[in-house]
């Protein structure tokens, strides 16, 4: 087996862009992250390029209720919160497309103190209702016609996108720098029981599909190691199904991950293939290794499928297999991970 590894308008304000070159940005400052930027153009991984943007403030003002034409530049800004992740950390926003993450995320949000993500607008098909459960929320609605939609979706249908949604981050999403304390990482994951941790996972379908596993399974959270794809890129986010806003997610390198596996004590667990060749041994995954580490706060390391584990995370970690039969070398890492996370879940969180 191979585990590769809104804030919410609700008073009459204006949105304000500030272009700067040819696109308009929204005018808000955000610290910059780790994950990869690139200039002039940048794109997601999927092909579409983004030019730089240019300077004036632009407002669309509060009484706009339709937008009509692709060129304007609330929807080229949405499409670049869409496409280039060094936009999307350098405004805190991103573009979350349909109505169900939607209200996955809102109905989390809901049971909580303090609303971790905000909502600054909601885009719908023109004259479409606002889907049920977003109705009477005070974010402000804008309709927009099916070529705009198209537009701010990548897709060359509307018929499953009634409703596409900028929010702000989540405020359980942290991309650290220089300047970090060791005490913040009690503040980065409040349950730190069991923790995810991602070593260069580059795939958004795979990365989005074990946040969704880790959410599933009760975990406490998910650290992603250098190499990783950004937790809000559109592939992410769709198969993540809401849960980018609904787990601590922690950006950073190995020297906070120690941090926090010395401040909370735990064992650091590798997913890697059984061979016979090992230099180091692989423990086989069974219901009773699970039961000896139900009281243990772990962390479980996944690698890429292209470049297995880092030799640091090979290092440091317990290395740990999924038993299987026949001449299967390797899983799907999402697949293997949601295997792990499944067998190794707390059992009384």
């Amino acid at each position: 087996m191979q585990c590769v590894n809104a804030h919410w308008v609700s008073t009459p304000h204006l949105l304000l862009l500030r272009p700067s070159n040819s696109q308009l940005k929204v005018s808000i400052t955000q610290k910059r992250t780790q994950f990869p930027q690139t200039s002039p153009n940048h794109s997601d991984n999927n092909g579409d390029e983004i030019e730089d943007s240019a300077a004036a403030t632009v407002p669309l003002p509060y009484h706009v209720k339709s937008i009509t034409s692709t060129s304007n530049p609330f929807v080229k800004h949405c499409v670049k919160l869409r496409l280039s992740s060094s936009y999307r950390h350098e405004h805190g926003s991103v573009l979350v497309v349909g109505s169900t993450p939607i209200r996955e995320i809102y109905k989390f949000h809901d049971s909580m103190e303090e609303r971790p993500g905000t909502v600054d607008c909601l885009l719908l098909l023109d004259k479409a209702e606002v889907p049920e459960g977003l109705d009477g929320l005070p974010f402000r609605t804008v309709h927009v016609n099916s070529m705009v939609m198209k537009k701010l979706s990548g897709l060359q249908s509307t018929d499953s996108t009634d409703a596409i949604s900028v929010m702000k981050f989540p405020s359980t999403f942290h991309n650290l720098g220089d300047n970090w304390q060791e005490a913040d990482c009690r503040r980065w994951f409040p349950s730190p029981h069991r923790i995810l941790v991602l070593d260069g996972i580059q795939d958004p379908g795979n990365l989005g599909t074990l946040l969704r596993s880790a959410l599933a399974f009760r975990w406490g959270g998910v650290f992603l190691l250098p190499g990783c794809c950004d937790p809000f890129n559109e592939k992410a986010l769709r198969a993540s199904r809401g849960a980018s806003f609904q787990l601590s997610i922690v950006s950073g390198s190995w020297t906070h991950l120690q941090t926090i596996t010395n401040d909370f004590h735990m064992k650091i667990l590798a997913g890697h293939p059984q061979s016979n060749d090992q230099l180091k041994p692989v423990s086989l995954l069974s219901q009773e290794l699970a039961y000896s580490l139900a009281e243990m706060p772990l962390c479980l390391v996944l690698g890429s499928e292209g470049n297995g584990l880092s030799e640091e995370t090979r290092r440091v970690s317990e290395l740990i297999s999924i038993p299987m039969t026949g001449d299967f070398e390797s899983l799907n890492v999402s697949v293997a991970g949601g295997i792990f996370l499944y067998m190794l879940q707390p059992l009384d969180c």
